[in-house]
């Protein structure tokens, strides 16, 4: 492990990217030995350009080729380059399989894929198979035979990939990990949790707002509403479960001496988006005639081989605020993100709530310990800082990473059972077994190391 660098201050970037990632303003510790890791990124809108920023604040990286096809993306990603006194990049993008000549690039190390769901898969298969460190942003893949194709060819290849979800890193849920992982919760039983995000400004987006609004998606707008909001008019699904079953499957060593086995779906009618082009563009609009197929609230029951369930409510398409609902509980107690309280038998007063803000606060996980001064400053709160950390110090020394390609197929496979059990009415589907028998003996990961 390399020595701790000082907290460097990059004006040159800081005056031209705050506007992009505002609070991206302070070099990351980088690490004083071993290799540079040469990183290309694939798909480079916001997400992608986020990558950017907080990768040209690493003296331990170096960017060394780009890929989209809008070259708008390109030529704005060039500048940050430019103004952070970074070497040039190759740039890609003249048709939809330009990636393939990055991957084809000596000069490249590792990717970062940040495109819209239906290539994850593709452009991770591809790049495994060039020998090249994966990145993967959520969700990993959208069928079962996705979720094999990652598996398969991490087996066949040896390349390692990493699914880059972030809120397994977020301060809180990091806190409470420490927290089971010293059996403060007792055996663990229940879990809740989800993406409950009000995304309607996000599905569609007219070109003529620049953080959403209007009705339009597809050929016609921006940003994500030219893709994303496709999959609520086609797929009645849960299309994004990572970003809650991730840390709770982590708590519950899943892939690692625990599996999931079994999920039932249901979904309710959907109303939401009809609703918002309604108000939005008045019901004479054409997008009011379309029958959106994804029901507004889906709500998946999971067991597991150890016993335990987990509740993932999607939820996106109706007015709410924010939350990724999360509740861990076990025989001793239990912690509820909304409203931010934690019970804990013998330590909390009988049948009443704790504010759990000093129980996080006291068990804070060691790695926000040593590096919260920087990571706040890297986006998303901070998980920006920790998952893009890990992946990099992973690639560097060439070890697997804590979010594997098992982990990646077997949160993504929530995508098409939950579209199997809403489609036969709540029938059970069955998990299958993308470790082929490994997870009975494979160890859970040291979340406390910071080698990644």
């Amino acid at each position: 492990m390399g020595t701790r660098r000082s907290f460097l201050h990059k004006t040159a970037l800081a005056s031209t990217a705050l506007g992009l990632f505002p609070s991206s303003q302070f070099a990351w510790p980088g690490r004083a030995d071993g290799p540079v890791l040469r990183v290309g990124l694939i798909g480079v809108g916001l997400r992608g350009t986020n990558h950017l920023g907080n990768l040209l604040l690493r003296d331990d990286v170096a960017v060394t080729a780009l890929c989209d096809t809008d070259p708008q993306r390109l030529e704005l990603c060039a500048g940050l380059i430019r103004k952070a006194g970074r070497p040039q990049a190759a740039a890609f993008g003249a048709h939809e399989h330009a990636y393939r000549d990055l991957l084809a690039l000596q000069t490249v190390d590792a990717v970062i894929i940040s495109t819209p769901w239906q290539w994850h898969t593709p452009m991770a298969v591809d790049a495994m198979k060039a020998g090249k460190y994966t990145g993967l942003e959520v969700s990993a893949a959208t069928t079962l035979e996705e979720c094999w194709d990652l598996v398969n060819t991490h087996e066949a290849t040896g390349t390692h990939l990493m699914l880059l979800e972030n809120v397994n890193y977020r301060r809180d849920i990091l806190a409470v990990l420490h927290m089971v992982r010293q059996g403060v919760f007792g055996e663990l039983v229940h879990f809740r949790c989800g993406y409950q995000h009000d995304l309607r400004e996000v599905k569609f987006n007219d070109g003529k707002q620049p953080y959403g609004g209007g009705v339009e998606f597809g050929e016609k707008a921006i940003s994500e509403a030219r893709w994303r909001t496709e999959y609520s008019l086609k797929r009645n699904a849960d299309v994004y479960p990572t970003h809650g079953l991730g840390p709770v499957a982590v708590m519950a060593d899943i892939n690692r001496g625990n599996r999931l086995v079994s999920l039932t779906s249901s979904a309710t009618k959907a109303i939401g988006l009809h609703n918002h082009i309604v108000r939005q563009g008045g019901a004479d609009h054409p997008n009011a005639a379309l029958t959106f197929q994804q029901g507004d609230v889906i709500t998946s029951t999971l067991e597991t081989a150890a016993g335990q369930t987990i509740l993932i409510t999607h939820d996106c398409n109706l007015p709410r605020p924010y939350s990724l609902g999360f509740r861990v509980q076990g025989a001793f107690g239990l912690w509820e993100v909304d409203g931010n309280r934690m019970y804990i038998e013998g330590k909390s007063e009988p049948h009443r709530w704790d504010d759990a803000k000093p129980w996080l606060e006291t068990y804070d996980h060691p790695l926000w310990k040593k590096y919260g001064e920087y990571a706040l400053g890297a986006g998303h709160g901070g998980m920006d800082f920790f998952v893009l950390h890990a992946f990099v110090e992973s690639a560097r020394q060439g070890i697997a990473p804590p979010i594997d390609a098992y982990d990646a197929a077997a949160w993504s496979a929530v995508t098409p059972l939950s579209e199997r059990s809403i489609a036969e009415n709540g029938a059970p589907q069955f998990f299958p077994d993308f470790t082929r028998g490994k997870w009975m003996h494979r160890k859970p990961v040291d979340w406390i190391r910071d080698t990644y």
